[in-house]
């Protein structure tokens, strides 16, 4: 879990504001109908300097979850790319968490949104693993969720919307009241879907799979960024539907997302997935991506925008995705 800082600057339609300061009206549209869309990013202190992973695609993502709920932007999406670099210089941070929110504010209420207008924030704070070094070292312990995933054509998956969050807070909510790390969704045919807020793989005699688009699950870019690290290392890597019984047969399975990063699993509803811990591949894959985001290992890529150099920021534009 994230604490805030309380101090510092919050991006908010073009202008800086004391993290005290950013508000807005109790009566915003997005308050009350969940009319806000947003992305999570990160910005890892390199061995080269402060640089933020992909931040092209998610930048893109954000503007795309927009379009999808007819929301006009009031910016570009490089505006809002050179904010966000703004915004951690302003802060001053090394590493960070990135956070912007596109959410319908305040005028009027409805459930349709009226000439309630288009409001942009960025936030920016200092945020670690998002689970204890333990976990990422041995694995969590989840559970099959009993809530579902959204059905196809009721709210797009594709959308990274603040809606969305209210299934994914029940899966979370109900794992870790019965004592698991994590939970994992199904669709509503019954097949695997992803975690409240993760990408999940599986490896089954090695080879790795991931349930496609489909399967109601968020276009990841941790998760097609793992997909690309694989194959890079000689792993053959599937997309396709993988019904309920594979969690239970897998020998190595792992979470993957911007928080999360990339994350083993060691257990799924008190089986074991393999020997128990972190299998060999997850453990390739996983030294791999920190490997590149610490500036360890060549970005051949192009995911790393470095927040203090603007000709590196631009040599890695259009790569991200």
């Amino acid at each position: 879990m994230a604490a805030f800082p309380g101090t510092g600057k919050i991006w908010m339609n073009g202008t800086m504001v004391d993290w005290a300061d950013a508000k807005v009206h109790v009566a915003s549209h997005a308050l009350h109908y969940g009319s806000a869309v947003f992305e999570g990013a990160r910005c890892y202190d390199t061995t080269q300097g402060s640089a933020c992973f992909r931040l092209d695609p998610h930048m893109r993502r954000l503007m795309d979850s927009a379009r999808i709920y007819r929301m006009d932007v009031p910016f570009t999406q490089q505006q809002l790319t050179d904010a966000v670099l703004e915004t951690i210089q302003v802060n001053g941070f090394k590493a960070c968490y990135i956070r912007p929110l596109i959410y319908r504010g305040y005028h009027s209420l409805g459930v349709h949104h009226g000439d309630c207008p288009v409001d942009v924030a960025i936030m920016v704070w200092e945020w670690g693993a998002y689970f204890t070094k333990e976990a990422i070292e041995e694995g969590l312990d989840v559970k099959v969720s009993t809530w579902s995933r959204n059905a196809a054509n009721t709210t797009p998956a594709m959308a990274k919307s603040v809606a969305n969050y209210a299934n994914a807070q029940l899966i979370k909510m109900e794992a870790v009241v019965e004592g698991y790390a994590e939970g994992i969704a199904l669709d509503t045919s019954g097949n695997i879907s992803e975690g409240s807020g993760q990408n999940v793989f599986i490896v089954r005699d090695g080879i790795i799979y991931t349930p496609p688009i489909g399967s109601s699950v968020l276009w990841g870019i941790t998760r097609d960024s793992v997909m690309t690290l694989a194959r890079d290392l000689g792993f053959e890597v599937r997309e396709q539907v993988l019904p309920r019984e594979t969690l239970y047969l897998a020998d190595e399975m792992f979470f993957v997302g911007t928080a999360v990063e990339v994350t083993p699993i060691r257990s799924v509803d008190r089986i074991k997935v393999g020997r128990g811990r972190r299998g060999p591949m997850t453990e390739a894959i996983q030294q791999r991506f920190f490997q590149i985001v610490r500036g360890d290992a060549p970005d051949t890529h192009g995911w790393l925008q470095f927040v203090h150099s603007p000709a590196a920021a631009a040599s890695g534009a259009g790569k991200g995705r």
